[in-house]
């Protein structure tokens, strides 16, 4: 596989998951409703830069796994691709929904985007997510890993931007359209969960090529 390949099937992969609905999506939807656009934006913001954090980790992650510990980089990759067909069958087997969320008292921009700060960096799915795809697309293969973690990094925050920013701006009519559409959202996550079990399979495929290489 091509460095762009591999760059496009790790796009299509993070826009299947960030378009499941999920504790972000919630969290950008809910101020969105309570707070109007800007309250929405505010919460998106704040995970744009929780996401970055999180492309940050990953990247330091496979740095250390790849230089000092060869064999438990391969070993990390097997492990990935185990949980992400794990998750993407769970995804391809549920019916996830987004309920109605109601008014509420609002708070200040600022915190706002701290609270979508932090509730990006400790979701621990989150970081589990990381250490599982990151090591499969991050190769040294295709050159350094800092210029290709820029560029992960940047495709994260522009896809959440896209997905929730369009979502705070829809506002009301987005609540509607999301919670009034179960059958969208249920299989936006199905879908998702069928790209997890598919890269998950050529990751694990060349985990095991490199363990008995």
């Amino acid at each position: 596989m091509s460095y762009s390949e591999n760059l496009w099937v790790f796009f299509i992969l993070l826009a299947g998951i960030v378009a499941v609905p999920g504790m972000d999506m919630i969290f950008v939807l809910a101020n969105a409703l309570t707070g109007g656009r800007r309250a929405g934006l505010a919460a998106t913001f704040g995970i744009m830069v929780g996401g970055a954090c999180h492309t940050l980790f990953g990247m330091m992650a496979v740095v250390v796994l790849n230089r000092l510990v060869p064999t438990l980089y391969t070993s990390m990759i097997l492990l990935g691709s185990a949980y992400m067909i794990w998750i993407g069958l769970k995804l391809v087997r549920s019916s996830v929904t987004v309920d109605r969320v109601d008014g509420g008292r609002t708070a200040s921009l600022g915190t706002i985007f701290g609270q979508g700060l932090l509730t990006c960096i400790l979701n621990p799915k989150a970081w589990l997510f990381v250490l599982a795809v990151y090591p499969q697309f991050l190769k040294p293969a295709f050159g350094p890993l800092w210029p290709q973690a820029l560029v992960m990094g940047v495709l994260t925050v522009l896809v959440q931007l896209a997905v929730y920013g369009s979502l705070a701006l829809m506002a009301a009519r987005g609540r509607d359209a999301i919670t009034a559409s179960p059958a969208l959202t249920i299989w936006t996550g199905r879908t998702a969960g069928l790209l997890l079990v598919g890269v998950a399979m050529l990751g694990f495929v060349e985990g095991l090529s490199g363990l008995y290489a």
